[in-house]
């Protein structure tokens, strides 16, 4: 049986509005349906999966409202004399540095938990969450609605397996967590490093990763490699810095692992260069040969 679309999910939880009996809504009191509702009394939903907005995204949206207005309305919930936030905050930011003073918003009766569970799968329809946002609106719908992976799957639209990869990766560090919050490293980056079982060896293939060093493949096989390494046999620690960014260089530019054992009384030092497969074998030898052109 085909899974809902994410766009169903979430029609499921947002019906259409209920046609007016009368064509001039009330202003005493918030009521559901459609009407225009004052910037300043939208409050944002705490529990916003998105955590950051970009600028320069923000700022073309607003340049559009101040040319055709807001299109589509944002849905919000009664609170007091205010409303809360359950869907479009990118639109409600952009709307006030257009400089509207109202917006249009869909008014819905709706509980804590069902508010909550709207705004994240609002979210979770949009393709620019970034891979730690869409990990943490994941696991609220598991942890705080009590769903398994398969129901959270039904109810976005998401394979099962693409969300448990996905929360996985809110076990790296923080600092990782940050490079892929920052864009520097992708979801691909952040699955690979998973397999590292050092925390310290899995820092620092995330820094080469994010400074441009490693592509997502380079950074499996470093782990795999890591491994497949016997016990008790470690990779011989080169201290000097200039060497260190030597091998880095060479590493860089090879494509592939490159490790110095520095000679030791009259065991001679070995610059070894790793392959997987004759054709990277015939690539390496093509590009020294050239290099002594």
């Amino acid at each position: 049986m085909p899974r809902n679309a994410l766009g169903r999910g979430l029609s499921a939880l947002i019906r259409d509005p209920e046609p007016k009996r009368s064509p001039e809504p009330r202003e005493a009191a918030p009521t559901t349906g459609t009407r225009e509702v004052d910037i300043d009394l939208i409050d944002p939903n705490p529990h916003q999966p998105r955590t950051r907005f970009r600028e320069e995204s923000l700022e073309e949206l607003a340049q559009s409202i101040r040319s055709t207005g807001v299109i589509q309305p944002v849905v919000v919930r009664p609170l007091g004399s205010r409303f809360q936030l359950i869907a479009g905050e990118r639109r409600w930011r952009a709307a006030q540095r257009a400089g509207l003073h109202r917006i249009p918003a869909i008014v819905r009766e709706v509980p804590d938990h069902q508010a909550l569970e709207m705004t994240v799968i609002e979210n979770l329809q949009r393709e620019d969450l970034n891979p730690v946002e869409q990990a943490r609106a994941f696991e609220t719908l598991i942890t705080t609605f009590g769903l398994t992976q398969e129901d959270a799957a039904s109810r976005t639209g998401k394979d099962r397996a693409t969300i448990a990869n996905a929360i996985r990766i809110l076990k790296l560090e923080e600092q990782i967590l940050t490079l892929l919050e920052d864009g520097r490293l992708t979801a691909g980056h952040g699955r690979a490093l998973l397999a590292f079982e050092n925390s310290t060896a899995r820092l620092a293939a995330a820094k080469r990763a994010a400074d441009g060093r490693l592509t997502v493949r380079a950074v499996e096989r470093l782990a795999a490699r890591r491994q497949k390494r016997p016990r008790g046999i470690e990779e011989p620690l080169v201290t000097d810095p200039n060497t260190r960014a030597a091998l880095e260089d060479l590493e860089r530019e090879l494509g592939t692992r490159v490790t110095l054992r520095p000679p030791k009384g009259k065991r001679a030092g070995q610059l070894a260069i790793e392959y997987h497969e004759d054709r990277q074998l015939f690539a390496l030898y093509e590009r020294l040969r050239r290099s002594k052109d």
